[in-house]
This record gives structure tokens, sequence and C-alpha cells, in this order.
């Protein structure tokens, strides 16, 4: 008798943890890869930020990686007790085991306080040398409290580039024109991205020198598209520790690096401070996206700055805000 209440007990707990590992799948979203040249290839796109709804951004950029590139695509989500979309949730992350096989990571993450097995997945990927993207406020991805992975909290800094510094236009007030580093003309990031704007502000940014800008933002006087630099506004940059123009030089807001991780593996990064789900409505924005995913994977030679980086189906996000994420939204309302 006690046999088999060790196997009905054994068994019962068996199924829970199944159902907790299904449960954990359903809350992320795939895309499966059509026909492309990213076919076979994995890429995972983690969003986690409370104000620029890459809940919204990271799903539109998976279905273009996936139905018009071939790229499978797996978009990981945080959510809340009940299983809705809840980016207030740091704690939380669905599906991480998703990364143990990832070919690139897309992060769009802010101050995210993982668990250790959680943050495991994401700390094997990079040590194993998969590049990663990191948007926007990823620039201050993570901050651990607890657990063995507290290093990654300059994760920004030390990897990607560049922590959190400060908002260097006005933010909801001023936007950030997009203006290619003429000495990296040629990157293959840059293919047909000639005409980028994002209505987030610029960052403050100071990249190392073993960083590649590709672009550097104007601050403009609105949120608008068409809207002018401003003149005559300055500012103390804290690299320098000198005033300046805010756009003499304008901040870097797009580069590259190759560096090598503790394990002795290189990763291809891309890091670009643009990145609100407002900002994708930017073609040009799309498309450096999509280019530094090919670049990243070392597929240089398949950007031609002509493919189709159109979303699928409509895109109507929501302007950035805290708390401004839309409620009762689950990760399957995504596919």
């Amino acid at each position: 008798m006690n046999f088999l209440k060790r196997i009905f007990f054994l068994g019962t707990a068996m199924a829970l943890s199944l159902s907790s590992v299904q449960a954990d799948h359903h809350l992320s979203v795939h895309y499966k890869g059509k026909a492309g040249p990213g076919k076979g290839k994995h890429v995972v796109l983690v969003s986690g930020d409370e104000e620029y709804r890459s809940e919204e951004c990271l799903p539109m950029l998976g279905r273009i990686l996936a139905d018009r590139h071939g790229f499978d695509c797996t978009v990981l989500f945080s959510v809340n007790d009940k299983g809705e979309i809840d980016p207030n949730n740091q704690k939380s992350v669905t599906n991480s085991k998703a990364m143990a096989s990832a070919d690139l990571i897309i992060i769009a993450l802010r101050f995210r306080n993982w668990p250790d097995e959680d943050m495991k997945h994401f700390a094997d990927a990079y040590h194993r040398g998969v590049p990663v993207i990191g948007l926007r406020t990823s620039t201050h991805a993570f901050q651990l409290r607890q657990g063995s992975y507290r290093d990654f909290n300059s994760f920004g800094k030390k990897v990607l580039g560049e922590g959190w510094v400060s908002h260097w236009g006005g933010h909801k007030r001023e936007g950030c024109r997009g203006v290619v580093e003429e000495s990296n003309k040629n990157h293959p990031i840059l293919m047909g991205a000639t005409d980028v704007f994002a209505d987030s502000d610029t960052y403050e940014a100071a990249p190392p020198a073993d960083a590649t800008i590709l672009m550097r933002g104007l601050v403009t006087d609105s949120l608008k598209p068409d809207s002018k630099p401003v003149t005559g506004k300055q500012k103390k940059n804290r690299a320098t520790g000198k005033v300046q123009d805010v756009n003499e030089p304008a901040m870097p807001v797009a580069w590259t690096r190759e560096l090598k991780n503790p394990k002795g593996k290189t990763n291809r990064l891309f890091c670009t401070t643009m990145g609100a789900a407002t900002d994708f409505k930017s073609e040009g924005l799309r498309r450096m996206v999509i280019n530094g995913v090919f670049w990243g994977l070392g597929m240089e030679d398949k950007i031609d700055g002509k493919a189709d980086v159109t979303p699928v189906g409509d895109y109507n996000p929501t302007f950035y805000s805290f708390n401004g994420f839309k409620k009762g939204v689950k990760p399957g309302d995504h596919k």
C-alpha cells in the first residue's frame, strides 16, 4: 500500500511539474518561420520594461522575422499571477528555458529582478557566445537584489556599452532624429536605414572606444517626425564634464561591439537607445533591427537594404508611459 501511495504521489508530482512547464510555455508566443534566409535559426525576444511597451513591439518584430525572413521566433513576457502581461512584475519572465536554444536574443528590459533559475538561461546563452541586441532601457536591463547573478546588474555598461545616464532630450517633449555616422556609413546594419525617427527622447550615452558608432541622435523640437533639431540648448556632458550644445556633437544612439565574454566566447552586440513601441513606426528603425539580426548571426551577405520590414497585420502601438500597458492582455493574444 505504501509503495502504491508513493507511485501515486510521484505520478501526481510529475504531472504537476509537466503542467507547470506547459503552462509556462503557453505564456510565451512562438512564431514558426516561413520561407526565408533565417530558416533553421531561433531568435528569442525578451520583453520586460515598465514604460516603453516592449510587450507590443517585440511580437511585431518577431512576426516580421518569422513571416518575412524565415526565423523561428519566441517572444517572452512578464506576467502576473493570472497569466496576464504585466511589465511591472520585475521578477517575471515566461518560458526562460527558450533561451537555451536561442541563436540570437533581443532584449527590451528595464531593471529586471529575475530568480536565479531564469537568469541562468540568459547567462548561459551569453556565455556560449549568443549575439545580443539591446533596445532602449536594456542599457539598465537588470537590478538583481539577490542570487548568484548580480554581476549582470552591470550588463548594460560592461557588455552592451552603456548604462543608464540621463534623458539628454526633453522626455515626452523632444524627439530623436537619427543621423548616420559618416565614418561607418557602409556598415551592414545601416543598409537601407536612411530615415530614422524616434518619438522617445535621446538618451545620454558614451559607448567605449571599442564600440563602432553607427548613428547619432539629434534632439528635435517636438515628437513629430518632421520636427527640426533644437538649437542653442546646452547641457553638461557627464562623460566629458563639459557643457555643450546638445547636438554638437549629437549623442550616439546606435552602436555595435564584438566582445569576448568571461567564458572566452565572443558575442556580437548591437545596442540602440531608441526602441519605444512608437519608435518602431519608423521603417528605418525596424530595418536597422532586422539588419542587426542578420549581422549578429554573421549573415551580412543576406542584407541588401531592400528586405520587407513591413509589420504583419495592423501595428498601432501605445504611447509610452508608466502603468500605460493594456490590462488583461495575455501572451496568446499576440498569436
